[in-house]
């Protein structure tokens, strides 16, 4: 059993061109099969029909020359007798009186058996080589006759030999014409979808914009390319997402490494007491505890684009500890002031949205950077404000976009991504991030956030 699905799963074409040709094929098969026995048995018989009439009207022609009027049977004598008894049985009743001659005797034993039983029959023999015999009664008024009648079928069976041979014959061409049409057929169908797979080979799901479209294709392809599309249009996207995420956390985990490497190159370069290697040690932990909070609140936010742990901060608190450990340049101040609203989102979450706005301020800032915190109507407003340059006007409708940067050439490393990620996770948390335009001296960026 195994062995035979082995075959046959050998046999079977890998080729959806080659599998649907063999099931045109199969189908055609089974088809003419049928077709052919039935017009074979319709021919079979219509030459057996054809056979009995001859044989019914020689019987009859030789019933002509049969007188039953009288007490006895009398064959009357005609100059026709040596076409009309050819292969002729005359029988008065069961008593033969005329036999073709030189008839075997084979022949003649069906014949009385024929006369045996009187009546229209007909049978056929193939005792050395196929014959039909039929009977015919004669009725008479004081005697009744018999006339049986042979006839050699050997021409009527090579008639359908030759039938049979023809139909089979023909059903070779039309198979193999059908077989041939199939594979072209498919082939000029499936011609688009060869094309889609080299288009597929030559794209990067990545990198390309190309589509294939709905133009020029029947429907199901149609609608097997704009199922493509939306898959590669979600695929685009998703590693589009991935590559921000991986940006966004090597942007943000940039800052406590630079903390961890500087206190260790600190701590390295001459003996320390045990007070400052304790102190060493803090700020490491510290710094690395930021990292996982960092990587925590970003992986939360792709998962499913909201705060993974909601909860509230008292954003006063929150904003003087960042200030704290944003290790400003020893020019720099920083102030923060205002009230102490609670906000709805959790610490973690804060420090990760005004974190990107302090880190710009303090790269481009003066003399002072402000941080104010105060309550509105609708929630809680966050203003980091820096006496720099500002933004230039040209850029500012570019400003939250990732990867772009006002001036890559202005001495400040940065990698334009910290702004859009600040926005991301601030509407994230139902709140919003946008630039003051109306601020001239320097830049200011609003944080709204929802109370808490």
């Amino acid at each position: 059993m195994r062995a035979a699905r082995d075959l046959l799963r050998f046999l079977t074409p890998r080729t959806l061109r080659g599998r649907l040709s063999l099931v045109a094929l199969t189908t055609a098969a089974l088809l003419m099969t049928v077709l052919t026995l039935a017009f074979n048995a319709v021919a079979q018989q219509r030459l057996q029909h054809q056979a009995d009439d001859e044989l019914r009207t020689r019987a009859a022609a030789v019933a002509t020359t049969i007188d039953t009027t009288g007490t006895t049977v009398r064959v009357v004598e005609s100059s026709h007798d040596n076409l009309l008894d050819t292969n002729v049985w005359i029988y008065a009743g069961p008593r033969l009186l005329e036999a073709p001659p030189g008839t075997a005797s084979p022949l003649t034993h069906v014949a009385d058996r024929l006369a045996a039983h009187p009546g229209r029959v007909c049978v056929t023999t193939t005792s050395h080589q196929p014959f039909r015999l039929c009977a015919l009664p004669v009725a008479g008024g004081h005697s009744e006759a018999t006339v049986i009648a042979a006839l050699d079928l050997s021409p009527y069976r090579s008639s359908a030999d030759t039938l049979l041979l023809g139909s089979l014959a023909l059903d070779a061409v039309m198979l193999a014409s059908t077989y041939a049409l199939t594979r072209l057929a498919v082939g000029r169908a499936l011609r688009p979808v060869r094309a889609m797979t080299d288009q597929a080979a030559q794209w990067s799901a990545v990198a390309s914009a190309e589509r294939f479209g709905s133009k020029g294709h029947p429907v199901e392809l149609t609608r097997l390319g704009t199922s493509l599309d939306s898959l590669l249009d979600r695929i685009r996207t998703l590693l589009r997402h991935e590559q921000q995420l991986t940006g966004e956390l090597s942007h943000e985990l940039r800052t406590p490494l630079s903390r961890i490497i500087a206190e260790l190159d600190w701590w390295q370069s001459r003996p320390r007491t045990a007070a400052q290697t304790r102190a060493t040690h803090q700020v490491i932990t510290d710094a690395a505890v930021s990292m996982r909070t960092i990587c925590d609140t970003l992986l939360d936010d792709a998962r499913d684009g909201s705060p993974g742990t909601p909860g509230t901060a008292e954003s006063l608190t929150v904003l003087r500890r960042l200030a704290e450990t944003s290790c400003p340049p020893a020019h720099l101040t920083i102030i923060v002031d205002g009230s102490c609203p609670t906000v709805g989102v959790a610490p973690a979450l804060l420090e990760r949205i005004v974190s990107p706005l302090l880190a710009n301020a303090c790269r481009y800032a003066r003399a002072s950077v402000t941080v104010r915190v105060h309550d509105t109507s609708d929630g809680v407003r966050i203003e980091v404000t820096d006496d720099g340059p500002g933004v230039p006007p040209l850029f500012v409708p570019h400003l939250f976009e990732p990867g772009r940067r006002g001036d890559p050439g202005d001495g400040h490393s940065g990698a334009g991504l910290g702004l859009p990620l600040a926005r991301r996770l601030a509407r994230s948390a139902d709140g919003d991030l946008r630039f003051d335009h109306r601020h001239t001296a320097g830049a200011r960026f609003v944080v709204c956030l929802p109370a808490g």
